[in-house]
């Protein structure tokens, strides 16, 4: 049989985001003559707007107390929205208990407190909400007589079914929203666990509980065949691909935001103006120079094939002859810079397929932790922001470097921290000339970073070579010396360093030691 929904007669507000409130209260009181039962802000706001609401001590007769943190924690309240129809009636008659149809909440602002620059402890506990998450869970408990809202962009579908429906919703619509609730409440936890874990040093808490929102879902993933959606983090303030605004182009693929993140991830670990182009998530061509035109014509130049479909990230203002530079070049899925001038924008307007992207932040390092999904687990480590300054480098070769080799060190070590293992760059005058990436031998790697700066008519002799990880052998720096390299930068740590250091000595090179690996599997 089916069942019977009754029209609501009477409806709980109380909202921090006030968002649509007052035409949706004004709705439900004018075309659906509900009554409301409101607090605090929500009842002053609703009150000013001239809606009829009652106030939530006038309900319960009893009165806000401590400074309103005790309000709604009341089983006028509770009883009200828990009641289950035709069995509780006896109950709620005995103790006066009037049930609340259509519960509308959304909790104290917890995320956007927390985001604000010197936050306190005490105010962060003060926007911690108990009253609000009750009610949502008690709402969305008894979904199959009461209606629970958190969402403020559902007002306007809630309105359209109620219209429909002589004012009530729907068994379906009440279980979707209790759905929202539960999710909604359990962010709100989630936020909260981690805020504190964060304070109290639990870097490695006995539960991780995600914090993502979705944004979007995914024309596919990796592969077409592959469903796929992008979340992003709802407590980050916005350094990361999800938050940077899209100026035009088709939407971003899986693909495409993974390889934007390594882009800006290289990107910034650069002062000086950086253009950096990936290709399947590998470094490509990365340069420096006192002009961002001039940084992305060398990244371009050194790997002008291999750039073609790339992603593009900058990190200073892109302008019109850059913007110009890059349309005339090649062509590229994605541009990311932390302004894009309307000059600029005009020019890459005539590829309208490019994806462009602003993001304010783009040299702001993104600490925190990086998460790997495994089949039935998750691998968590930190982000890894790990750097180097001269006067962490250890030379273990007879021969010290020249301020130039430490300088051309530096900058392919940089870069070979965005490149899969095994991982070797070759570099001169703050620009790559050759990258061996993702093999599973080192010496495969040197040979194919040797290959590839020959074929683009790159002079290897004087370069330098830097190595993510140490050297098993002697094999990988014979390569170097036979291509003219002159300084090599690498973690070292191989019970075969005597050997490596040998090898280098007797090619004459320049050896340094990092006494940091940077594995990018």
């Amino acid at each position: 049989m089916k069942e019977t929904v009754e029209p609501i007669k009477r409806a709980l507000v109380s909202v921090s985001n006030k968002k649509g409130l007052v035409e949706f209260c004004r709705s439900l009181t004018e075309e659906f003559k509900i009554e409301i039962i409101s607090t605090g802000g929500t009842l002053k706001t609703l009150r000013e707007a001239k809606v009829s609401t009652v106030e939530i001590s006038e309900f319960t007769n009893f009165p806000e107390i401590m400074d309103g943190r005790v309000k709604t924690l009341h089983p006028k309240v509770h009883g009200g929205i828990l009641a289950r129809r035709n069995q509780d009636e006896k109950i709620m008659e005995e103790n006066n208990i009037l049930p609340i149809d259509l519960v509308v909440v959304n909790l104290y602002p917890f995320i956007e407190t927390i985001s604000k620059e010197n936050v306190t402890l005490a105010e962060a506990i003060e926007n911690i909400d108990i009253g609000g998450p009750s009610m949502v869970r008690s709402a969305a408990k008894n979904n199959k007589h009461v209606g629970v809202v958190v969402n403020p962009d559902d007002y306007s579908l809630i309105l359209k079914e109620m219209k429909k429906n002589g004012g009530s919703l729907s068994p379906e619509t009440r279980s979707s929203l209790a759905t929202k609730a539960f999710t909604h409440t359990a962010n709100y936890d989630t936020v909260i666990s981690g805020y504190l874990s964060s304070l109290n040093e639990q870097d490695f808490p006995d539960r991780i509980f995600a914090k993502y929102q979705k944004k979007e879902i995914m024309r596919y993933g990796e592969n077409p065949h592959q469903k796929a959606a992008f979340y992003i983090d709802t407590t980050k303030t916005g350094n990361g691909v999800g938050n940077a605004i899209q100026l035009q182009g088709k939407q971003l693929s899986y693909n495409n935001i993974a390889d934007t993140d390594t882009a800006i991830e290289c990107v910034r670990c650069f002062e000086e103006p950086t253009c950096v182009i990936i290709k399947h998530a590998n470094p490509c061509g990365v340069a420096t120079d006192d002009d961002i035109t001039k940084a992305y014509q060398k990244a371009f130049a050194a790997d002008s094939t291999s750039a073609f479909g790339g992603i593009i990230a900058l990190n200073r203002k892109l302008e019109e002859k850059t913007a110009q530079q890059i349309i005339d070049n090649q062509f590229v899925e994605v541009i990311i810079a932390p302004e894009i001038s309307s000059s600029a924008q005009e020019i890459l307007s005539s590829k309208e397929n490019i994806r462009v992207l602003e993001m304010e932040k783009m040299n702001a390092l993104s600490p925190g932790f990086k998460f790997l999904s495994v089949t039935d687990g998750l691998l968590v480590q930190e982000a890894d922001i790990g750097a180097l300054s001269p006067k962490d480098l250890k030379v273990v070769s007879s021969r010290e470097p020249s301020a130039k080799e430490i300088q051309d060190c530096l900058f392919a070590w940089k870069v070979c921290k965005f490149v899969k293992s095994n991982a070797i760059v070759y570099a001169k005058d703050n620009q790559t000339v050759g990258v061996g990436a993702g093999q599973m031998s080192r010496i495969d790697s040197a040979q194919i970073a040797a290959s590839k700066a020959k074929e683009r008519g790159f002079e290897t002799q004087g370069c330098a070579m830097a190595s993510d990880a140490f050297f098993p052998f002697r094999d990988g720096v014979d390569v170097a010396a036979s291509v003219g390299i002159t300084s090599i930068i690498q973690p070292g740590g191989s019970i075969k360093d005597d050997e490596v250091i040998e090898a280098a000595n007797e090619a004459d090179i320049a050896m340094i030691f990092t006494g940091m690996r940077h594995f990018r599997h």
